[in-house]
């Protein structure tokens, strides 16, 4: 193998640049070229090719987003733009390619080596909602920043006191309200896992009041069954609650930043993985993180199915915001 391609798609999330660094400078370590395709797959389709050195990968471990660029494209979704962006591929003489990104990149991934192109697939979405790897990129940094922020208003919370609404990203899944939750100390989460009733929101917040509380958190996932807004109105519609309500969404805040120690490590151990994967031959495969392994699975598997969340954690946010 002598000429591979990378590209990120979809969402970004913290530590994709330290995966892009880590299959540049694992393929140069075999003397493997390394095309950046930005972008996204409106990049492969167009042709927007680069060739990436250890110059264009160097200061970029520490920064969030992805210096390729990326953007969702409903054209790669075609059999025609399937077969333009592998057309693409084979006029720059790219042997096989690593696609880092969430479930629809995952999918454009799938096609390609359905297409007899050799593809490598790294998981990267903050909502840590891809089937068969116990984390994906970003999602501990995310998880950071929801952290600080429920750190920061807890404080103004107390001051004042107030109950604060807050919605985290997750529109299929609710991992990252509910570890926010318990490691914020929230009196009560919304997933779209499992949502409790508005009704039963605004009895949580008014125990947290009546039993002396100076401050309550209520924490909601984007992908909740009612939104935030219509949380936050009906609360204040109803005074028995006891505190005043406030309303904050976090938004792509979650998304930027620096990647944490883990995602650097996560993301590095995924981009050398991927690489010597495809020096081995495989193709249609997934980097997952399994307990403290790195293993491989087919991506067909990996989008089978939103990654599910272990009961336990719903039991523990639950006793714990007594």
């Amino acid at each position: 193998m002598k000429r591979i391609a990378v590209m990120t798609s979809g969402g970004d999330s913290p530590g994709i640049n330290a995966a892009i660094r880590a299959v540049v400078r694992t393929a140069l370590e075999y003397e493997i070229e390394v095309y950046g395709v930005r972008q996204g797959y409106t990049g492969l389709i167009n042709g927007d090719f680069e060739l990436l050195t250890s110059v264009e990968v160097s200061g970029i471990l520490q920064r969030g987003g992805t210096i390729l660029q990326t953007a969702r494209n409903e054209e790669f979704k075609s059999p025609a733009g399937q077969k333009k962006g592998l057309r693409r591929l084979n006029e720059h003489h790219i042997e096989a390619v690593v696609i880092i990104g969430g479930n629809g990149s995952l999918s454009g991934a799938l096609a390609l080596h359905k297409l007899g192109f050799k593809v490598v697939a790294i998981p990267g979405s903050i909502d840590n909602d891809i089937y068969g790897t116990d984390m994906a990129i970003g999602v501990d940094s995310a998880l950071n920043t929801i952290l600080d922020a429920l750190d920061h208003l807890r404080d103004t919370a107390s001051s004042h006191q107030r109950a604060f609404i807050i919605e985290t990203m997750g529109r299929n899944c609710g991992y990252l309200a509910l570890m926010g939750s318990i490691l914020g100390g929230a009196e009560i989460v919304v997933t779209p896992e499992r949502p409790p009733t508005m009704e039963e929101v605004e009895a949580a917040l008014e125990d947290a009041y009546v039993r002396g509380k100076s401050h309550a958190i209520a924490v909601i996932a984007e992908g909740a069954p009612y939104k935030a807004t219509e949380l936050a109105d009906y609360l204040n519609k109803h005074p028995t609650v006891g505190f005043e309500i406030r309303l904050t969404i976090l938004g792509h805040i979650q998304r930027g930043g620096s990647p944490t120690a883990f995602d650097r490590l996560l993301a590095t151990r995924m981009g050398v993985k991927a690489v010597r994967a495809l020096m081995d031959g495989e193709s249609g495969k997934m980097t997952a993180l399994n307990g403290r392994k790195m293993d491989m699975i087919p991506i067909e598997d990996a989008i089978s199915q939103i990654r599910p969340i272990s009961d336990s954690y719903f039991e523990m946010a639950r006793f714990l915001a007594r």
